[in-house]
């Protein structure tokens, strides 16, 4: 549940699962569940920062002693890693209170505001279609290969999206992840794209994309 800040869609809200189970009646009372949370993936850590916490709820006492002795045996966050999280579950109160909000607000706000603009920008590029960000920090567009590229790809035992990204980055420096490693339905091709970069460098990003693909269409089409 670490992207529960992160929500772009103007209707949209973040559901936790304790709160779906608690709504499930009093049949489920009793039914164990772990829930993460972390400011590595969220808008405080921006994948730079570790940290997080676990909450287990109604596990058997002696699951719940082994699993915090296996967790004893690992390596700590860092130290700042561990500020973060403190913020996070218990955010400053006095003076630092307003500027604590101030800040959030606009680390969230330009985060959504990259979001509208990446799904505009990759929607303006013949051959990709790109559905509404509605939350997190990665956009996963479909992409359009042609059936030349598909072919040679095989024939070079590669999936069709990830021979897509790898000339992505050979001919641009620009590193994307293929959709084939996120299961994605048979038949389509997709990448995933992160909208952390400041915004300018998005736009150089989006620009340099849409160079590429049109001209990775003509050269397969």
């Amino acid at each position: 549940e670490v992207y529960q800040n992160n929500i772009w869609g103007d209707d949209d809200e973040f559901v936790s699962f304790k709160k779906v189970l608690r709504s499930l009646g009093p049949d489920f009372d009793s039914q164990p569940l772990a829930s993460f949370h972390s400011v590595s993936k969220g808008f405080m850590g921006e994948c730079g920062l570790r940290g997080g916490y676990c909450e287990m709820t109604n596990f058997d006492p002696d699951v719940k002693a082994m699993l915090e002795k296996l967790i004893s045996a690992s390596l700590c966050s860092s130290t700042s890693g561990q500020v973060a999280i403190s913020c996070m579950v218990k955010p400053p109160t006095g003076d630092a209170a307003e500027l604590y909000k101030a800040e959030t607000t606009a680390v969230l706000e330009s985060l959504k505001d990259r979001s509208v603009m990446v799904h505009e920008k990759l929607n303006e590029i013949p051959g990709i279609t790109c559905n509404p960000l509605q939350g997190a920090m990665y956009a996963f567009p479909r992409v359009d290969i042609p059936k030349k590229a598909i072919e040679l790809a095989e024939s070079k035992g590669m999936q069709p999206d990830f021979f897509y990204c790898l000339e992505l980055l050979e001919h641009t420096g620009i590193c994307v992840v293929p959709g084939s490693g996120f299961w994605q339905y048979p038949g389509t091709f997709h990448f995933r794209m992160t909208i952390l970069p400041p915004k300018e460098q998005l736009v150089v990003f989006l620009d340099k994309l849409a160079k590429f693909h049109v001209e990775f269409r003509e050269k397969y089409g």
